[in-house]
């Protein structure tokens, strides 16, 4: 054997022994991005649908997903968080406690209005809805329907108050209570629309 024929055979094994030598990096790499996709999908928002056609955690009723339609992931995600800090309040012996009360503001399609005024102030918190509004049911006891946002109409005279993400949000510039007001009926599918100041579905008894 020439020694040129060596030398291209001792080439040919560097070449095979470093293409060896890759292959678990590679590898490695692969399990690296394994791993870090399945830590993005760990911290995604508790109720967010990737899909984005369902409003999951809401509620699974269709009457409900017709109501979200249209709606941006993160306004959906927003929902769920309203939902679920106010999950409590579907007790009202709960609700009277942590200081909502009674304002005898009872409206068709709304229903019964509790309030928490200590709070009522320019800062819009998802999870601190300065109203509670309640239905009863046939035998007598309250249900949870919404939630209702309050902000000062004297804090913001002539602009909305910066609600939930997207425009879909309708505040009403009530000038007899002297408020903005936003209503998110989290806990009643609404066909009207999940902000629509008023639910077609709510039969106050």
């Amino acid at each position: 054997m020439t020694r040129y024929h060596f030398q291209s055979k001792q080439n040919a094994f560097a070449d095979e022994k470093a293409k060896n030598q890759k292959l678990p990096i590679s590898m490695l790499l692969r399990l690296v991005s394994l791993a870090f996709l399945l830590i993005c999908v760990a911290f995604l928002p508790v109720g967010c649908n990737k899909h984005g056609d369902k409003c999951r955690g809401l509620d699974e009723s269709q009457e409900f997903a017709a109501s979200c339609s249209g709606l941006q992931q993160q306004t959906r995600c927003e929902l769920q968080q309203a939902r679920e800090a106010t999950q409590k309040y579907r007790d009202i012996n709960v609700a009277i406690k942590d200081g909502y009360a009674d304002i005898s503001v009872v409206l068709p399609n709304m229903g019964y209005h509790y309030m928490r005024s200590t709070i009522v102030d320019a800062a819009f918190e998802i999870t601190k809805p300065e109203i509670l509004v309640y239905n009863k049911t046939h035998e007598g006891d309250f249900e949870l329907v919404a939630v209702e946002y309050a902000v000062p109409i004297d804090i913001s005279p002539n602009t909305a108050p910066q609600g939930f993400t997207g425009n879909t949000d309708v505040w009403d510039h009530n000038t007899g209570f002297g408020l903005w007001l936003l209503h998110a009926w989290v806990f009643k599918p609404n066909d009207a629309g999940v902000f629509n100041p008023t639910n077609p579905g709510v039969h106050v008894h």
